[in-house]
């Protein structure tokens, strides 16, 4: 069974920076990658960043480039975000996802996700 949990969250003014951390149960040897999605009221779950667990490459959604940063600690089988700068239109339900391969398949998706940790940023 596959487990991720989020910690983090929580309200800050703008400018200022909040480091999420999400660990999973999974066995690392069977990541393929993970990242960090959000979602605000009204809205749908958007991609935020992602890593690839082996080799380490990153990737970011234009609207925090520059200003997040994702990483991971492959022992302790955890990966976080770095938010930096942060801006009111950062407020959402961020969600820790990873990707493994999809059984029976050649191919690897989001398959597992955490519970989601808010954050909220202020003016």
């Amino acid at each position: 069974q596959v487990q991720l949990v989020e910690s983090g969250g929580g309200l800050v003014q703008a400018g200022g920076s909040l480091r999420l951390s999400c660990t999973a149960s999974i066995r690392t040897v069977s990541t393929y990658a993970m990242g960090w999605f959000r979602q605000a009221p009204g809205n749908e779950r958007k991609f935020v960043a992602s890593i690839i667990w082996g080799g380490g490459t990153a990737y970011y959604a234009d609207s925090v480039k520059g200003r997040f940063t994702i990483s991971r600690d492959n022992a302790k089988s955890t990966v976080y975000l770095q938010m930096n700068s942060l801006k009111p239109e950062d407020t959402a339900v961020y969600y820790c996802a990873s990707m493994t391969a999809v059984a029976g398949t050649g191919r690897h998706e989001w398959n597992y996700w955490g519970q989601g940790t808010q954050v909220t940023v202020s003016s």
